[in-house]
């Protein structure tokens, strides 16, 4: 067991992360100086209701971790996947747990007798970059992050682009190659052609054909094993095929950028997840370069396209800031 630390005495504000694969909760002073931790594996929480009791665990371990007792919880904000009903402080579907209409406001708010506040994981991401990373001083940023699916948000003049009532942004959903040859299928998505999990797949392929040996020698070709980083050593090691996968996928999220910039005009576009910190330089300047020769002329050298520089604290960190915005207007 590992040894408590002293007792911190000021307010505290939580930053939750409820990401795909783990859960992640900080504990911020009010210079957001980090003051304990904890995570917890999302995956074996079986159910809504299990979730979010593993939540509050997550939690309690990290006041552990800082020395803090909860009533010296200021507020929490948490950063959740999926289309979010602001107004009732709900997950409206999170198909990557499947979770449906779960009310984290109001369990997490009353499991530690304060304001719980949330809001959707990339405007968390987004947010703190705004704040204290790669997007300061930016007037509208925005933030794309791809991994398991396609997440985004913004931030316009201080405050998350949001609808009434409802999260948006849901860049990964806008349709790339919809159907027109009348078979039924439904076409596909930025998601489906530029997630993580779309490249694992098509780089597993290349593998069990023989067109990526570096790959198939560290991974061999169960698309689980193929991670950012394993990706980023084949095309380091010479697996060109590798490369051409991984280029194509950023060549098409440049598509959805171009269209993001001719939507909000932003100043500053923020690209962040597992592929850009794993390939930095061969993903982010595929997409300026596929950006950049689809936006009008007179938008072109208006917007700066850079990689996130907070990595993992940006969520728990945004989710924290902007819980405390909300709750100190």
């Amino acid at each position: 067991m590992s040894k408590k630390k002293k007792h911190y005495e000021g307010r505290v504000w939580i930053g939750f992360d409820l990401g795909g694969t783990k859960m992640l909760a900080k504990v911020f002073n009010d210079d957001y100086q980090t003051l304990g931790r904890a995570k917890q594996k999302t995956q074996g929480a079986k159910g809504a209701e299990a979730g979010l009791s593993r939540m509050v665990n997550v939690i309690e371990s990290a006041l552990d971790d800082a020395g803090v007792e909860p009533k010296q919880i200021a507020g929490i904000g948490v950063g959740c996947p999926g289309p979010l009903n602001l107004t009732k402080g709900e997950i409206v579907e999170a198909p990557n747990l499947n979770w449906h209409d779960v009310p984290i406001e109001a369990y997490i708010g009353d499991a530690f007798d304060c304001r719980a506040v949330i809001c959707n994981d990339v405007d968390a991401g987004i947010y703190a970059e705004y704040e204290e990373g790669a997007a300061r001083d930016a007037r509208c940023a925005v933030g794309i992050f791809p991994g398991t699916g396609i997440g985004a948000g913004a931030v316009m003049n201080g405050q998350m682009l949001r609808g009434a009532h409802l999260s948006c942004m849901e860049l990964g959903h806008i349709p790339l190659f919809p159907e027109t040859s009348g078979d039924g299928s439904e076409g596909s998505t930025l998601e489906m052609e530029c997630s993580r999990l779309k490249i694992s797949s098509e780089a597993a392929r290349a593998a069990y054909r023989g067109l990526a040996p570096n790959l198939l020698k560290s991974c061999g070709t169960d698309i689980s094993n193929i991670t950012s980083g394993k990706l980023a050593a084949a095309i380091d090691a010479g697996d060109e095929e590798i490369e051409r996968i991984v280029r194509r996928s950023a060549v098409l999220l440049g598509c959805g950028v171009a269209t993001v910039v001719h939507l909000l005009s932003p100043d500053v576009i923020v690209l962040g997840g597992g592929l850009v910190e794993a390939m930095p330089e061969l993903y982010v300047e595929t997409v300026r370069e596929a950006a950049n020769d689809r936006v009008l002329g007179p938008y072109k050298g208006s917007y700066k396209i850079v990689a996130a520089e907070l990595e993992d604290d940006a969520g728990v960190m945004g989710a924290a800031a902007w819980a405390r915005k909300v709750i100190e207007a």
